[in-house]
């Protein structure tokens, strides 16, 4: 298949450039043209917010136009427009991506934050520094997010990629926290050692789905990001069972998950006898995309 070339039409406006980006990218097939041309747009000129809207009367920079046009025809071809502008947003940081990582998601924050909401209610008294591990952290938007907004706990992350991990400490690196990253499958990296918190967005789609997500996801993001087995659960079976590595399991547990696998996930940590609070977490849009596992100090002495 020919890849689609686009072109440029010469002394255009910069609103004229987006306008006939982001009709080329509706007839090449991509999913919501007209954001992802200002995405790009905003990126090939370096200008956002109300500066991008001023500059949408002006002559479209001439010396951008080579950029301009590599840009919308590596997106036309299929290419996540965060790889192509290299960064994306996660709770209001910013955060570099390439194609070692997988793009953080919205949804993510939801994660996060109910994460936060259940450690608040169990460290609530304070005391010993309390320990979190995000598993499977890619661009690091998990572990980066919970050092930035609780600058008391310390820190781990951890990924069996180790490019992976070099994009997460650049991150941190950037948004001047400390985190302990380690290389490795799951908790394997963490054996022996105590660990409070635990929260992962591990890979979820059942191999056998693959082939059927969107281009962007299915071609461009890294599989080892995406493929969780036969089932889409094998990540999590995995971490539970490597919970006897640790000497006492996590007082919070938080896994992001796909479509319809929160109740068999929910089942998984009820099985596991740890935590006798299960919560399910929806998204905004409804779809129950998180589970968490919480025990409160006073119910210890009560396992």
């Amino acid at each position: 298949m020919t890849r689609a070339q686009f072109v440029m039409t010469p002394e255009q406006s910069c609103r004229e450039a987006f306008v006939e980006a982001s009709s080329f990218l509706e007839k090449c097939g991509v999913y919501e043209p007209h954001n992802n041309a200002r995405l790009l747009l905003e990126h090939v000129l370096g200008v956002y917010g109300a500066r991008y809207y001023m500059m949408q009367p002006e002559p479209f920079p001439g010396e951008l136009r080579s950029r301009w046009e590599d840009a919308v025809t590596r997106k036309a071809a299929g290419e996540p427009a965060q790889y192509i502008i290299g960064s994306q947003e996660f709770y209001g940081l910013p955060f570099e991506v390439t194609p070692a990582v997988l793009i953080p998601r919205p949804e993510t924050e939801l994660l996060v934050e109910a994460v936060l909401r259940a450690a608040d209610r169990v460290f609530a008294s304070g005391g010993e520094a309390v320990r979190a591990v995000d598993i499977g952290t890619g661009s690091g938007a998990i572990a980066v997010t919970m050092a930035s907004l609780r600058p008391q706990w310390q820190v781990a992350a951890g990924d069996l990629s180790a490019d992976a991990l070099q994009v997460a400490a650049r991150n941190a690196a950037a948004n001047g926290v400390q985190i302990d990253f380690r290389e490795g499958d799951l908790l394997a990296p963490f054996a022996g050692e105590r660990l409070d918190i635990l929260v992962s967005n591990p890979p979820y789609i059942p191999a056998g789905d693959i082939a059927g997500l969107q281009q962007e996801v299915r071609d461009h993001e890294p599989r080892l990001a995406l493929d969780g087995g036969p089932d889409g659960l094998a990540p999590y079976r995995i971490m539970l069972e490597q919970l006897r590595l640790l000497p006492a399991p996590p007082q919070v547990i938080g896994f992001e998950l796909g479509m319809g696998q929160a109740r068999d996930v929910a089942a998984l940590l009820e099985s596991a006898g740890r935590w006798p609070e299960i919560i399910i977490v929806p998204d905004l849009a409804g779809i129950e995309r998180h589970v968490l596992g919480v025990r409160l100090s006073e119910q210890m002495t009560k396992m």
